[in-house]
C-alpha cells in the first residue's frame, strides 16, 4: 500500500469533500499540520467542521480557514489566540462546541478505539452538562460524552518510516495521537522520512496501522508568545 505522497494537494486527492469533519492535531502552534491546513484552504471545500483543541492564531493553523469562512463548526476547548474566531463566534457565523481539554482528547481516542460513548465528572454542572444525559455511579454524577468519529485526521509528525510509523517531538505529540486515531482517513506530514526498520519501535508513538498517507516538508518554527526582558545595566 503507498502512503508516501509526494505534497499535500496529492495527499488529500480524493479525499476532502464539503461538510466533512476534520480532526486536526496540534496545541497552541505545537505540532499543527500547517502544510495541510493550507492544502485544504487551497482546495475550496466549504462547511468544514473541525474537532481541534484550538483554532491556531488569525494567520495560522485552522485560522486561515476561518478567515476563507471555510469553517462552520468548531469543536474546541481554547480559542482564547484568535481574533477572528471570537468575531465569528459573537456575530453568529461560526457554530462552537466548548469541550474541557481532557474531554476532548478523550473524545477522540474513544473515537479510535471504537468506543461511542463514556462518561464524565468533568463539566458536571456547567454549561457544558447542558442537554447531556446524567448517570449516578457511587453517589458521584457523571454527564455522557459521545467519541468522535471524523471523516479525516491530520497531524503533524517529527519522523516517519514509509509504512506510516510515526515519532512525535516532545510536545508536539499534544493532541495529534488521539486525533489520528479517530479519522477513517489519517494523513500526517513530517519532518523527515526514514528508511523502512531505522526507527526504534519502542520509540515509536503512533504505529503504522493509523496512518493512511505521509508527506514530508519543511515547516515553520513559530513562537506563539514571546515574553522578553530588558537587557540589564552593566
Amino acid at each position: 500500500m503507498k502512503k508516501v505522497y509526494a505534497n499535500a494537494a496529492e495527499a488529500l486527492d480524493g479525499v476532502l469533500s464539503d461538510g466533512m469533519l476534520i480532526a486536526a492535531g496540534g496545541f497552541g502552534l505545537c505540532g499543527i499540520p500547517e502544510l495541510l491546513l493550507d492544502a485544504i484552504k487551497e482546495s475550496g471545500v466549504k462547511d468544514l467542521s473541525f474537532a481541534s483543541n484550538n483554532a491556531g492564531v488569525d494567520d495560522f493553523g485552522i485560522g486561515i480557514l476561518l478567515q476563507t469562512k471555510q469553517v462552520k463548526k468548531m469543536i474546541s476547548s481554547y480559542v482564547g489566540e484568535n481574533a477572528e474566531f471570537m468575531r465569528q463566534y459573537l456575530s453568529g457565523e461560526l457554530e462552537l462546541e466548548f469541550n474541557p481539554q481532557g474531554t476532548l482528547a478523550e473524545r477522540m481516542r474513544a473515537g479510535g478505539a471504537g468506543i461511542p460513548g463514556f462518561y464524565t465528572k468533568t463539566g458536571v454542572g456547567t454549561v457544558i452538562a447542558e442537554g447531556k444525559e446524567h448517570k449516578d455511579f457511587n453517589g458521584e454524577t457523571y454527564i455522557l460524552e459521545e467519541g468522535i468519529f471524523a471523516d479525516l485526521a491530520i497531524v503533524k509528525a517529527w519522523k516517519a518510516d514509509d509504512t506510516g510509523n510515526l515519532v512525535f517531538r516532545k510536545t508536539a505529540r499534544n493532541f495529534n495521537v488521539p486525533a489520528a486515531t479517530c479519522g477513517k482517513i489519517c494523513i500526517a506530514e513530517v519532518e523527515e522520512i526514514v528508511p523502512r526498520g531505522s526507527l526504534d519501535p519502542d520509540s515509536i508513538h503512533l504505529p503504522g496501522i493509523y496512518v493512511h498517507r505521509i508527506i514530508q516538508g519543511d515547516h515553520e518554527k513559530r513562537i506563539e508568545q514571546r515574553t522578553t526582558r530588558k537587557k540589564e545595566e552593566a
